[in-house]
């Protein structure tokens, strides 16, 4: 499986940015994808993830009600609506996929697939 991110950028504080991730070769293979944070000098944490088959969905608590990751299975594409953006929203932004749900949980080394990083930059 290979991934394509795209979508992110400079916004101010209290704007939106859509992500994408276009997944492209075994996508069959695909049960879970997710998008995930970077900060400088911190290890990457899942902000949401999503099951392909349900719809089941995860957010970190710091982005709950703000942020909304979505599926469009036709397009083997995933979204991540970001609404409300905080500056301490910065980050580099991946996207994953995996054979399992929820993406990420034998390891982050173990995910099948990652994303180029994209850079969400939130100025106050």
């Amino acid at each position: 499986v290979q991934l394509q991110a795209s979508g992110g950028g400079l916004v101010q504080a209290g704007g939106s940015l859509r992500l994408s991730c276009a997944a492209s070769g075994r996508t069959s293979s695909i049960v879970g994808m997710g998008w995930f944070r970077q900060f400088p000098g911190q290890v990457r944490d899942a902000v949401a993830t999503i099951s392909w088959s349900d719809s089941n969905t995860y957010y970190a608590e710091s982005v709950k009600g703000r942020f909304t990751i979505s599926r469009d299975n036709a397009k083997n594409t995933v979204y991540l609506q970001m609404n409300s953006l905080k500056p301490e929203d910065t980050g580099v932004y991946y996207c994953a996929a995996d054979r399992i749900y929820p993406p990420g949980s034998r390891g982050w080394d173990a995910l099948d697939a990652w994303g180029q990083g994209t850079q969400v930059t939130v100025s106050s």
